[in-house]
């Protein structure tokens, strides 16, 4: 029985890939434009209680954490891991993707950013639903 059949494995690859594409695209540009990025999340976080000085090292982490998902995910996709239920490459991608989204929504209620937690809110609800098919 090939996956496209199965309606949970069908969700399980449109989540690991949303989550592949997002999470490479998001750590990739981190990685390759630290210095816009930088500049970015200190303006972001000036007024809120983290220290300027954890700018680059909350981004550094953020980076590794959205990386890693990405790359999970994408392995995921690429192996076929998605059309198992049960513990995989996908499915670490996933919960990955959820611990960066955590890290995000804190940023931005950090930053008083209220109409950008929400748009990280649907994000977490993606991986709340993805998680719960695996």
């Amino acid at each position: 029985m090939s996956w496209l059949s199965e309606p949970g494995a069908v969700g399980r690859f449109l989540v690991t890939a949303f989550f592949a594409i997002v999470f490479l695209q998001s750590g990739l540009d981190k990685l390759l434009d630290r210095e816009g990025n930088l500049a970015y999340f200190a303006e972001h976080f000036r007024s809120s209680p983290f220290p300027a000085g954890s700018v680059p090292y909350l981004l550094s982490a953020l980076t590794a954490i959205e990386l890693a998902a990405g790359v999970l995910c994408a392995l995921g996709v690429a192996s076929g891991a998605f059309a198992r239920r049960g513990a995989n490459a996908a499915s670490w991608g996933v919960a990955a993707a959820g611990a960066a989204l955590l890290c995000l929504i804190l940023g931005q209620r950090v930053a008083k950013d209220y109409a950008g937690a929400a748009v990280v809110a649907a994000y977490f609800a993606v991986a709340l639903i993805g998680l719960a098919l695996f």
